[in-house]
C-alpha cells in the first residue's frame, strides 16, 4: 500500500495498517471515505516520513492514533487539526531520523492530549515543548536520559501538569549528584513514576544496578561529567601533571650532565673566589689583632 484504503466500512472503529509504503500522509488522505465512527488507528511500520496539514481529515472521533516506528522527517502544523478529540499518540521509535520537537510542538498546540508514548526515541531530555497542559500520561522508556534536571522538574509542577505520571524505566540513568534533585522529587512524589521501583543506575561502577529509590541524595557523589567521571578525570590530571614534572626534571638532569665540564669550572672559580674572599677577611682581622701594630698607632 502506497496510500491508505479507499473502500472500508464506514462504521469501523479500528484500524491497523501495518508494513506499507504510505511515505507521505497527504492531506485529505481519508477523507475520500470518511470513517466517522473510527476511534483508533495504527500506522505502525509504514516507512511514513511526511504528515501534511489536514492529513487526518475525515476521522472526527479519532482518539487513538498510533505512528510508532515510522522514520518520521517532517510533521506539519496543521497536520493533526482534523482530530480534535485524539487523546493517545504514540510516536515510540518515530523521531529519531530527524529532530522534530518543534514541529511537533505546533502540530500538537491546539489538541487536548492525555496520552503521550515517546518510548525509543533516544531523547536526553525531558521534551517539555511536547507536554501540553492536562496531559496525564508522559512514557519515556527507553531513550537516553541520564537525569531529569531541576529545571525540568520544575517544568513538571507547572498547573496543568501536577497530575502527569512518567514511566522512565531502561534510562541508563547516572547516579552521581547531578541526580540528587531528581531523587528528591522522586522520593517525594514516586506515586508519579508507576515504574519507581524499577529504576536502576547505569552508573557510575559502584552503584550501577542500584534501585534508585535504595539511595540517598546526599549520599550521591559527583563521579559522572558529560564526558567522563570526574573520578577518573582527576587521576588523569595528576598522571599528566606527573608525566610533565618527571620531564622537566629529566631535562634539568640532561642540562647538567651536558655542561658537567662547565659547571665544575663554575664551582671550582667559585670556590676560589670564596676562598681568596675569606683569606683576606682573615689577613684583615690578623692585622686588626697584632699588639705592636696596635702599639704604634697609639704611640705619638
Amino acid at each position: 500500500l502506497e496510500e491508505p484504503p479507499r473502500e472500508l466500512p464506514a462504521t469501523v472503529h479500528n484500524l491497523s495498517i501495518a508494513g506499507s509504503n504510505l511515505s507521505v500522509l497527504h492531506r485529505a488522505a481519508f477523507a475520500a471515505r470518511p470513517l466517522p465512527d473510527l476511534r483508533l488507528l495504527r500506522l505502525r511500520h509504514d516507512n511514513i516520513q511526511v504528515i501534511e496539514d489536514m492529513a487526518l481529515q475525515g476521522l472526527p472521533a479519532l482518539r487513538t492514533l498510533d505512528l510508532s516506528h515510522n522514520p518520521l522527517l517532517s510533521v506539519a502544523a496543521g497536520a493533526f487539526a482534523g482530530v480534535p478529540l485524539l487523546r493517545t499518540l504514540q510516536l515510540n521509535q518515530a523521531l529519531l531520523a530527524a529532530p522534530l520537537e518543534e514541529q511537533l510542538a505546533l502540530a500538537l498546540r491546539n489538541l487536548s492530549l492525555r496520552r503521550l508514548e515517546l518510548a525509543g526515541n533516544a531523547l536526553r531530555a525531558l521534551p517539555a515543548a511536547l507536554l501540553p497542559a492536562g496531559l496525564e500520561e508522559l512514557d519515556l522508556r527507553n531513550n537516553s536520559l541520564q537525569r531529569l534536571t531541576a529545571a525540568e522538574l520544575r517544568s513538571l509542577e507547572a498547573p496543568g501538569l501536577r497530575g502527569l505520571r512518567l514511566t522512565l524505566g531502561a534510562n541508563p540513568l547516572s547516579c552521581d549528584c547531578a541526580l540528587r534533585p531528581f531523587l528528591a522529587w522522586l522520593r517525594v512524589t514516586a506515586a508519579r513514576l508507576p515504574d519507581a521501583r524499577s529504576l536502576h543506575c547505569a552508573g557510575p561502577p559502584p552503584l550501577r544496578g542500584a534501585t534508585l529509590l535504595h539511595l540517598r541524595p546526599e549520599g550521591l557523589a559527583c563521579a559522572a561529567t558529560e564526558g567522563g567521571e570526574p573520578g577518573q578525570l582527576e587521576t588523569a590530571s595528576y598522571v599528566f601533571f606527573g608525566i610533565v614534572l618527571a620531564l622537566i626534571g629529566i631535562v634539568f638532569l640532561m642540562v647538567l650532565y651536558l655542561n658537567r665540564r662547565g659547571i665544575k669550572r663554575w664551582l671550582h672559580n667559585l670556590r676560589e673566589a670564596c676562598r681568596d674572599q675569606m683569606e683576606g677577611y682573615h689577613y684583615r682581622y690578623e692585622q686588626d689583632a697584632d699588639p705592636r701594630r696596635a702599639s704604634a698607632i697609639g704611640t705619638p
